[in-house]
């Protein structure tokens, strides 16, 4: 990615990328920024266990899940390999990761609390090879890559790594052995196509109709979740629940900051609810759905990257 700075109105000036020195100042700074980069909280810096060595433990708190993110200078790994070594000593020892939550984070969490199948392994590094990134190309790989750059002016990027869109899933393929097993068993990757399965036609047609037109919305990212599809930017805009015959979505703006002349979106910030945000709306037709789609804009204004 080139990147420029524009002087004197029409003059554009080339910003040089730099290198990271070490695999250490990438990680320094991520975990210094991991909330506003990844929306997650930090756990452990070089968490040790069992002859591994974690650099990153993280907590996904939205989806109740832990993430180990691996900083990488070299490209001599396998990304397959690794991401699921990590997977694997997690969920055989799930009581000592809790241990460290809970030593860390001062509370009381309970493996019951943890969503273990929303478990997953970012890999950061300057740049990855076409065969890793060939690699992650399954629909419900719990393994993500992310490349960091380094520019002058003091810019920093973070950008996921995406392979054309595959219907491919990883468990078909994978070997058979004991550490994919065991992941493959208890870790789940959800799909669009699990959350519109069952659905009716118009609630299908209606959901693709809302889909194309947040997409449309400038950098927002499709990131399906257990309970409900999240559309996201710097962090979710509106989470879509697709039922059989009406498709709820949440707004993800706190009570009080919705503009809704129309009273359409229902104030669920006293009742339980799966999505973020504190507005409900109910989506049976098209009737109206500019409005709607004018609210959900009122969320990505407040929400985008």
């Amino acid at each position: 990615m080139d990147l420029f700075e524009l002087r004197n109105e029409n003059e554009l000036i080339h910003i040089r990328e730099n290198s990271f020195k070490l695999e250490k100042e990438m990680q320094t700074l991520t975990e210094s920024n991991l909330q506003n980069i990844f929306n997650l909280s930090l756990i452990k810096s070089e968490f040790s266990l069992n002859n591994f060595r974690i650099d990153t433990l993280a907590f996904d708190n939205e989806a109740d899940a832990f993430v180990v993110i691996e900083y990488k200078k070299d490209k001599n790994f396998s990304v397959i390999d690794q991401g699921y070594a990590y997977l694997s000593l997690m969920l055989n020892n799930k009581a000592d990761f809790i241990l460290e939550y809970n030593e860390t984070q001062d509370k009381n969490l309970k493996k019951s609390d943890v969503d273990w199948s929303q478990s997953r392994v970012l890999f950061i590094s300057p740049s990855f090879t076409r065969y890793q990134m060939e690699s992650i190309n399954f629909k419900d790989l719990p393994i993500e890559l992310w490349e960091i750059k380094k520019f002058g002016n003091n810019i920093i990027s973070f950008s996921q790594v995406t392979t054309a869109s595959s219907q491919e899933s990883v468990k078909t393929i994978s070997r058979d052995d004991d550490t994919t097993k065991k992941v493959k068993k208890e870790i789940k990757v959800y799909t669009e196509e699990e959350h519109i399965k069952g659905s009716s036609d118009t609630s299908v047609e209606l959901y693709e109709k809302l889909k194309n037109s947040i997409l449309d919305f400038e950098n927002v990212s499709i990131k399906p979740k257990k309970k409900y599809i999240a559309f996201v930017g710097s962090t979710n805009i509106v989470d879509v629940l697709i039922q059989k015959d009406v498709i709820k979505l949440w707004l993800n703006l706190k009570k009080g900051h919705l503009d809704d002349p129309k009273k359409i979106a229902r104030d669920v910030s006293n009742v339980g609810h799966w999505g973020n945000g504190d507005y409900e709306i109910r989506v049976l037709n098209d009737d109206n759905f500019e409005y709607i789609l004018s609210l959900i804009k009122q969320s990505y204004i407040k929400n985008k990257k």
